[in-house]
């Protein structure tokens, strides 16, 4: 244990952090690869072969982002014994907001009653964004303003992918994830080790909405404020950065690659898990899988297979786990953990 905390001094985090809950929402309404195929031009046989999606959800029309957060927050609340009224920073993750203003997290907050929260969104990394908010929540959580930080990872792509359009359409799921941070009492608990990089690409990107090409009537025509996806470009980046970026948080963690229990990784793609997991030499089991049966959830994708453990409570005590993904930008990142 002595080892443990002195490799702990070199990341200049001084209070152990835990995962003290985690909570999820799927909609209810399944689409399966044949109700695809009724739509635009692809098969299961293609979607399976490409991507090792069966099926994803998406949410009903009266619905948004906010609900399913909303959702993910209370069941990992209770999970964690805690309220609403508890938590003193809500940081949502999503490249798929209810609307441009006010703050998908401001939203969130009022809906929960979680009165005294500081709230934060990460908005532009897309499936790298909750990452980058276990960052940040994390770093909080040595401050003696913060106890408790709710982080919500959600995206709702079925509103942001073209229902015209089978390279992006067949990839995407909606749904919500959340973790609960507390502060830990078991020394050496938490953040171990991190790596984040980026390198300017609009191999995924959304043209249309911002500053430089605001709505008209010509780009919705043009269908520009659909997401756009250069499948190539996603490969090659996230087979190349998601391994080394792995080996460099662990590195800099003080442990062996073969050591961390477990690999939470950017659930975009099945051939994409097994590649990284291939790279590192490591046994595909210890990555569990979500992107099956619900696809690529962006922000939330990393988050459900966290769940998926947590909740079959396979995450134990003094267990070694990593969270990375890669998102557009592209921005990538990695996490290695300690369990508390």
């Amino acid at each position: 244990m002595t080892a443990l905390i002195d490799r702990l001094a070199g990341s200049g985090l001084s209070v152990p952090v835990t995962v003290a809950g985690t909570g999820l929402h799927l909609p209810a309404a399944t689409v399966t690869n044949h109700q695809l195929a009724e739509m635009v031009d692809t098969s299961d046989e293609w979607i399976v072969s490409r991507t090792g999606i069966r099926e994803r959800r998406w949410l009903a029309p009266d619905q948004a982002t906010s609900d399913m957060c909303g959702s993910a927050a209370r069941s990992a609340l209770t999970a964690a014994g805690l309220t609403a009224e508890d938590v003193d920073v809500i940081i949502v993750a999503t490249y798929t907001n209810d609307q441009p203003l006010p703050a998908t997290a401001l939203i969130v907050k009022d809906g929960l009653g979680a009165h005294r929260a500081l709230t934060l969104d990460i908005t532009q990394a897309a499936c790298a964004n909750g990452v980058q908010a276990m960052l940040l929540g994390v770093h909080l959580l040595q401050t003696a303003a913060a106890e408790v930080v709710l982080v919500i990872a959600a995206d709702c792509a079925s509103r942001v992918t073209d229902p015209q359009e089978r390279t992006t359409r067949v990839f995407f799921g909606d749904a919500a994830a959340a973790v609960v941070l507390t502060r830990s009492s078991t020394p050496g608990a938490g953040l171990l080790g991190w790596d984040f990089g980026s390198e300017l690409s609009y191999g995924v990107q959304i043209p249309a909405g911002g500053s430089r090409l605001p709505v008209t009537a010509q780009t919705v025509t043009d269908r520009k404020h659909f997401l756009k996806m250069d499948g190539r470009a996603v490969w090659d980046t996230a087979t190349r950065r998601l391994p080394e970026s792995i080996l460099n948080a662990v590195d800099r963690a003080g442990l062996p690659v073969g050591e961390i229990t477990h690999f939470f990784v950017h659930q975009a793609n099945l051939n994409i898990i097994t590649a990284t997991m291939d790279k590192l030499g490591v046994p595909g089991h210890r990555a569990p899988i979500t992107v099956d049966r619900l696809g690529n959830t962006g922000s939330a994708g990393v988050f459900t297979a966290l769940h998926q453990s947590f909740s079959q409570q396979l995450v134990r005590r003094g267990d070694t786990y990593v969270m990375s993904a890669i998102g557009a930008g592209f921005q990538w990142g990695s996490l290695c953990l300690r369990h508390g």
